[in-house]
């Protein structure tokens, strides 16, 4: 394995058993996440991708152990080793996790409303025992504030206080005052305005710059990730579609089910002539997914293979893997940009 690999996951699977009310009788199991296999580069941001209940956000909560796992590995570079998240104990994953932090979506529910700006950001620094006396502890709260965009006078501040943009700054400042490696953002600006957006965007970019952070940064909107992202990796009902360099995968796209993302993609050019793909059908249940490839009833391209055999993730190109039995002889359309 490279030593430019700091995230590196094997088979990831996370099952959620469906139990009858008041009996508490399983009934079922949901696999939200199916064998899922992708690395992270050191350095880099890796964009993950895909519409509502494809389990990307199950996946980001998998890799901080916010759920156990079920099955597979998470192997993070820790001190020049490799370490498994997935089997770390509560003191061991209380230690990695100074150097993993999470962005979570919702500005207004992730912050404590009880707790003023100052508890918010220094809470992890408290529970780490990393810094106990009061004085160093405001100034440390006060630089991370300055380095998020924010003045440090309103540490004495609530949530309340703030709009929807500063409060995500302030969830921001805590995931970087212990001056983490890796960071976990999930969707963090789909709940904002999009001038709000840009402004977050634009800080996270600054910021990955300045102190050599990484990020997966998970998200519905494939304008955002293309902005922000190195490669991306698109999910399609747990599984993984395609994973690739992000100029590649928006202007070349080999799964079908990328191609239908790209053509709703909103482009700024008048003269551009979009044809849009509409999906047929329902999204598949998760308690009874489809036989072969989990997309073939809604792929305009599916054969006979794609309903009984499953895809394996393929490498098709240098660095651009894919799951579909017909990717060599298809021509799929992405976007062309100018």
């Amino acid at each position: 394995m490279s030593q430019d690999v700091l995230l590196d996951i094997v088979g990831l699977r996370k099952d959620f058993d469906i139990t009858k009310a008041f009996t508490r009788r399983k009934i079922g199991t949901i696999r939200a996440v199916n064998d899922v296999t992708f690395s992270v580069m050191r350095g880099e941001t890796l964009g993950l991708v895909g519409e509502s209940g494809c389990g990307k956000t199950t996946t980001g909560r998998c890799i901080m152990r916010a759920f156990p796992v079920t099955a597979g590995k998470i192997l993070y570079t820790w001190d020049g080793c490799q370490v498994d998240l997935a089997t770390a104990t509560k003191p061991e994953m209380k230690e990695y996790r100074k150097t993993m932090r999470m962005i979570f979506q919702d500005p207004y529910s992730s912050l404590n409303p009880r707790m003023n700006v100052r508890k918010i950001v220094s809470e992890s620094l408290l529970v780490n025992r990393i810094v106990t006396n009061k004085a160093e502890l405001e100034g440390r709260v006060a630089e991370v504030l300055g380095q998020v965009g924010l003045d440090p006078g309103y540490m004495r501040r609530y949530p309340h206080a703030f709009s929807g943009g500063q409060r995500q700054r302030i969830a921001i400042a805590r995931a970087l005052i212990l001056n983490p490696r890796l960071i976990v953002a999930d969707e963090p600006v789909s709940a904002l305005d999009v001038s709000i957006q840009a402004q977050i965007l634009n800080l996270l970019t600054a910021l990955k710059q300045k102190f050599d952070l990484t990020y997966l940064f998970i998200a519905h909107n494939l304008a955002v990730v293309e902005h922000v992202s190195d490669r991306v990796a698109v999910m399609y009902l747990g599984k993984l579609a395609e994973v690739s360099v992000t100029r590649e995968l928006f202007e070349a796209p080999l799964h079908p089910y990328t191609e239908a993302l790209m053509s709703a993609v909103p482009v700024p050019d008048p003269d551009y002539q979009k044809d849009r793909i509409l999906l047929e059908g329902e999204v598949p249940s998760l308690m009874k997914p489809p036989s072969g490839c989990f997309y073939h009833p809604r792929c305009r391209y599916a054969n006979a293979q794609c309903s009984a055999e499953v895809p394996v993730l393929r490498e098709i190109r240098p660095g651009h893997t894919v799951a579909c039995h017909r990717a060599m002889e298809l021509t799929l359309r992405g976007i062309k940009r100018r």
